[in-house]
């Protein structure tokens, strides 16, 4: 189904000529019929002769309606520019012509209307030649000129003919199965209630979905379906639709708002694109200029960041990070525009190539540059890698998601990036084989920048913890920004290519070691024959720490000399072996024993003998039954 919008000056004609076309008036609002000047947009709809039937957007000419304008030409399969034949092209013409340009909008017939007030044939060859002069700069350059009389019907054969010749061979909107469908018209019905309207891209809608408002992750569902007022069960991507909303009021919702899939989109206000300022532009683009912003149905405030200059002449092109005032819903491939706000004028627009980039960019950066060059490029794997790089460690399905590619593309974009060796499988069963949706990856070059990170991690902490064997592993996670799933992937890796060692629930570099000082060496030695000498009734923890200090009495429990069962409690881990085996043993063949049975084992005191136990206990080996221990089943 293919939609096409029209463009012109004011009073050129476009809503009559819609109307002679279709028998619909597009100017639905009482002043715009008493004006005889549309202010807002309009729709309709017509049969093609081969049976077709497509939808048309009747935006306003006057300038101080353009707003209104570009809430409704972004989604358009082809235009219906409308010149008329007495007055030829005039500025309005000129600012919609460069609209649908930047708009990448390379599909168009010209309908030179109001041919029957012209009996000057000169005048109007002179009027057509001038429109193709205008046409030649822009993607246009071949658009039929169809002559035209709305009050006669005059050409109106040749123009449906050559509407239909335009949209034949137009590209058929692409399914991406995230579904978009941006608000261009918010309204109730009496014993309906809310209804929307705008042109769906990117996927199918249908009755009875859940589905969410953004931005703002309002949750509603679709009661009904309408497609130039015919009820259907499924609205196809390019088509005209209007939902029906439930549990969602009208004054809830505005123009610009997008109906999705939950989790399908998520809302940004920090955007990266390609930018073009209009040859005729009035001033230079300028570092963080205050502009008008509009994409899809909707406009937001933002302020302009060049990325690689200070400002861009009329004419030429730029990279640029625009910072947005209130979030908006977009993807990578959309098209934008720029406009001034005052005094309005349309500078330039382009192409979004990141909606999400994760950080404020730096100014002047070549490598931001060449990233952007790839994206704007457009080749599968680059744009992929692109995606992965940002991402760094994810799911597979998210970052095709994230790449927007083309569904043929997916596969051979990943089996290239696989075959360069720059998607990394995270998963140690799947590492070598070629990646699914649903495996974990992570690029080359993001894997190597996680590299350098971890061991700056750990290279300080060893540094700052001299006597420590490593960090403890959920500071290690805190400190990487990690989640509890993708945590242990990494770490695994790390350990599987020899960047780190996992000993003890604690991450060293490979090769990291403990280097005891000659004194430390000795403070150990003494208090090692302090245990040997009292093994069942050792120092206490507190005694045990003013002999080597706290840092070296916590390198001794990690490296596993000695070990802490409680609070007051520690032993040499020999010691604490041989004991445990001991009552073991007794158990295999007394079936039970107490506390006071162990004390008087080892001719200890019960602090000592209960601090064994209740260690024993929490690590599995006992059961505690009442005042006796059993063995663990």
């Amino acid at each position: 189904m293919k939609v096409i919008g029209t463009a012109g000056h004011v009073d050129h004609g476009k809503s009559r000529l819609i109307l002679a076309l279709t028998g619909i008036n597009p100017d639905r609002l009482k002043e715009e019929q008493e004006r005889e000047m549309t202010i807002d947009l309009g729709f309709a709809w017509m049969e093609l002769p081969d049976g077709e039937t497509i939808g048309i957007i009747d935006v306003p000419g006057h300038r101080d309606f353009i707003d209104n304008m570009l809430a409704g030409i972004g989604a358009i399969d082809a235009a219906l520019i409308v010149i008329a034949a007495d007055e030829g092209a005039m500025p309005q013409t000129r600012e919609h012509l460069a609209i649908l340009d930047l708009l990448d909008i390379n599909r168009a017939v010209v309908a030179l209307s109001k041919v029957d007030l012209v009996e000057d044939e000169e005048w109007l060859a002179l009027v057509t030649d001038e429109i193709r002069g205008l046409l030649a700069t822009t993607k246009l350059a071949d658009s039929p000129i169809i002559p035209v009389s709305s009050e006669t019907g005059e050409g109106l054969d040749r123009l449906v003919s050559a509407i239909r010749g335009v949209l034949k061979d137009s590209k058929e909107r692409r399914d991406v199965e995230r579904p978009r469908l941006p608000v261009d018209r918010v309204f109730t019905i009496s014993g309906f209630g809310t209804i929307v309207t705008g042109t769906l891209i990117d996927g199918y809608l249908t009755a009875g979905q859940e589905v969410v408002v953004l931005p703002g992750e309002r949750k509603t569902r679709i009661r009904g379906l309408q497609t130039h007022k015919q009820k259907i069960e499924t609205a196809v991507p390019g088509s005209r639709v209007a939902a029906n909303l439930t549990g969602i009021e009208v004054a809830e919702l505005e123009r610009g708002d997008v109906i999705t899939l939950p989790g399908a989109y998520v809302e940004t206000q920090n955007i990266e694109v390609h930018y073009r300022h209009l040859q005729g532009a009035d001033t230079k683009l300028k570092h963080n200029m205050q502009l008008k912003m509009f994409t899809g149905a909707s406009q937001r405030e933002v302020r302009v960041r060049l990325l690689a200059r200070d400002e861009i002449d009329p004419g030429d092109t730029g990279w640029l990070q625009l910072i947005l005032e209130n979030p908006v819903v977009v993807a990578r491939g959309d098209r934008y525009i720029l406009r001034r706000p005052s005094p309005g004028a349309t500078l330039g627009g382009g192409v979004i190539l990141e909606p999400h980039p994760i950080r404020m960019r730096r100014r002047f950066d070549v490598r931001n540059v060449t990233r952007l060059e790839k994206l704007l490029k457009g080749d599968p794997a680059d744009i992929l890698l692109q995606s992965l790089d940002e991402l760094g460690p994810v799911l597979l399905q998210k970052a095709l998601l994230h790449a927007r590619l083309e569904q043929e593309q997916e596969d051979q974009a990943v089996g290239i990036l696989f075959n360069r060796g720059e998607i990394i499988v995270l998963d140690d069963d799947r590492a070598g084989e070629l990646p699914g949706p649903a495996d974990y990856v992570i690029s080359r070059r993001a894997w190597e920048n996680f590299e350098d990170r971890l061991r700056g991690l750990l290279d300080a902490y060893h540094n700052e913890n001299t006597l420590r064997l490593g960090m403890p592993l959920e500071e290690l996670k805190s400190r990487l920004n990690l989640s509890a799933k993708l945590f242990p992937i990494m770490l695994q890796r790390a350990v599987d290519t020899n960047v780190v060692v996992n000993d003890r629930d604690r991450a060293a570099l490979m090769g990291h070691k403990v280097e005891l000082l000659k004194p430390q060496e000795t403070a150990v030695a003494k208090l090692l024959k302090l245990f040997e000498q009292q093994p069942y009734s050792p120092p206490s923890v507190k005694e045990s720490m003013e002999k080597v200090g706290e840092d070296l009495y916590h390198y001794l429990i990690e490296s596993g000399v000695l070990m802490q069962l409680s609070k007051d409690v520690v032993y040499r881990s020999t010691d604490f072996h041989a004991m445990s085996e001991e009552i073991r043993s007794k158990l295999e063949r007394e079936r039970s024993i107490t506390v006071a049975q162990v004390r008087d084992m080892f001719h200890t005191s019960r602090k000592y003998a209960l601090a064994l136990m209740e260690y024993m206990d929490s690590a599995g080996i006992t059961t505690r039954k009442g005042d006796e221990r059993v063995l663990a089943s």
